[in-house]
């Protein structure tokens, strides 16, 4: 795995392989129709028809470079601005004593970073999908795991991994289980007490897979990375300035329904007012902001290449026809496979269209009425496409907050799969397992 292609050059290949499938997986397309609970385009069952290819050229493909950057323009933006502010915070100190106060406080009990970081981040993707915002927060991680002696994959399995796992199985999530739930005809929050179960043992074995491998590969702690561990006034302020901004920040999004235009404006704000708090002058702030804009785009850029892939795969008219491939077969089987098929269908649908919101609008209208055939409940067809659409945002390169949160802790995708892939199979068959029993217990 550690000779895995760099992750621009992965997506790049994705990019050409889905320019190249446009030539040879037939053209097609569902209707569509404004579905009046969640305001979004959602697919008619029954509606697929074939339509006039569309293959991809050379150069239709690299288009798809700037197309997927300007499609994700929102999201790229949002984590330019995010950068720049908590690099202006780390710029007055405030986070280093942080962390190092957190250290220090912790002393011979250190190990609990795992389980107390792993929480807090599992907490934001129920809440609101964390993804990309882990991204700014990375240099902070790897302080905090190298001054501990743990390495790059430990910090990123606390952050985003713990907050994929957190997403999947949340049942308030708005970005997956609500929309899914709505879209379904579901009652929103309806089984959040066995959503609450499975999230309760899929985060106890994201963390325990997480601190077995931190335990296996602790070395000795950096010594570059110890700081002062005084904490004065004006760093106080400045952390009680970013805790206040990630408190506005969860309630708009989840209370005001704030898009990334909002949030980056609350982050740029903070940059602001921490560089100015924190004694940086407005030159200082300035500058903060610049090192955090450099130090960022790589990863920001990643996002953009990710979501050309499927730009490259919409644009040749084949998204629908792969996922009606998925799902055909599904009409076949008995309820409890079907309810499994579902998830790996899921899984594998995941892949092609990396938005978790874009992927339920999509799929759940095809879904439903292969369920309503076999007797299946509804709402296991949505814990089927949480936890397959869920799950494979550890693995998926079209992940792009992952690739970039890897590439941003320095680690090749390839070192990442390392680890994500032996977790996602464990979780992959308890999620099925789960899924299954909902299925014969008629979860309703």
């Amino acid at each position: 795995m550690k000779r895995f292609p760099d992750p621009l050059v992965l997506l790049t290949a994705c990019i050409l392989i889905a320019a190249a499938l446009s030539w040879i997986v037939p053209a097609g397309q569902f209707d569509r129709r404004t579905d009046a609970a969640t305001g979004r385009q959602v697919v008619v069952a029954g509606t697929y028809h074939h339509v006039e290819a569309h293959p991809l050229g050379v150069f239709d493909a690299l288009l798809a470079v700037p197309r997927g950057l300007i499609d994700a323009a929102p999201v790229v933006f949002f984590v330019f601005l995010i950068g720049g502010a908590l690099t202006v915070v780390d710029e007055t100190g405030a986070l280093r004593h942080g962390a190092e106060y957190l250290v220090t406080a912790l002393g011979t009990r250190s190990a609990l970073v795992i389980p107390i970081v792993s929480l807090a981040f599992a907490t934001a993707g129920a809440l609101e999908n964390m993804g990309e915002e882990v991204i700014a927060l990375v240099p902070v991680l790897l302080l905090v795991t190298r001054r501990l002696g743990y390495d790059a994959i430990t910090a990123v399995a606390i952050s985003i991994g713990a907050s994929a796992v957190g997403a999947a199985f949340s049942p308030v999530n708005p970005f997956q289980a609500q929309i899914a739930q709505k879209v379904a005809g579901v009652a929103l929050l309806s089984a959040a007490p066995y959503r609450m179960l499975m999230l309760a043992v899929a985060l106890g074995v994201w963390i325990a897979g997480t601190w077995m491998h931190a335990r296996r590969t602790r070395r000795d702690p950096d010594p570059t990375t110890v700081v002062a561990r005084t904490m004065d006034r004006r760093h106080a302020i400045v952390l009680l300035i970013v805790v206040g901004t990630f408190a506005a920040f969860v309630y708009g999004v989840i209370r005001l329904g704030w898009d990334f235009d909002q949030m980056a404006a609350l982050f740029f704000g903070m940059g602001v007012v921490a560089g100015l708090a924190g004694g940086l002058g407005t030159r200082g702030t300035a500058e903060g902001f610049v090192k955090g804009f450099a130090s960022i785009a790589y990863a920001a850029m990643l996002i953009g290449f990710a979501r050309g892939i499927f730009v490259a795969m919409n644009e040749g008219r084949i998204v629908d026809t792969i996922v009606r491939a998925l799902v055909v077969p599904l009409e076949h089987l008995p309820v409890a496979l079907c309810a499994v098929g579902m998830m790996a269908a899921q899984a594998l649908i995941h892949v092609p269209v990396p938005s978790v919101s874009g992927q339920a609008v999509l799929t759940m209208p095809l879904m439903v009425p292969v369920s309503d055939l076999l007797g299946l409940s509804r709402q296991v067809t949505v814990l089927a496409y949480q936890g397959g659409a869920g799950l494979t945002e550890l693995v998926t390169p079209t992940n792009g907050a992952m690739v970039a949160v890897a590439a941003a802790a320095g680690l090749g995708f390839g070192e990442w799969l390392s680890f994500a892939l032996r977790m996602f199979g464990v979780l992959f068959v308890i999620t099925a397992a789960f899924v299954a029993a909902a299925a014969m217990l008629h979860l309703g």
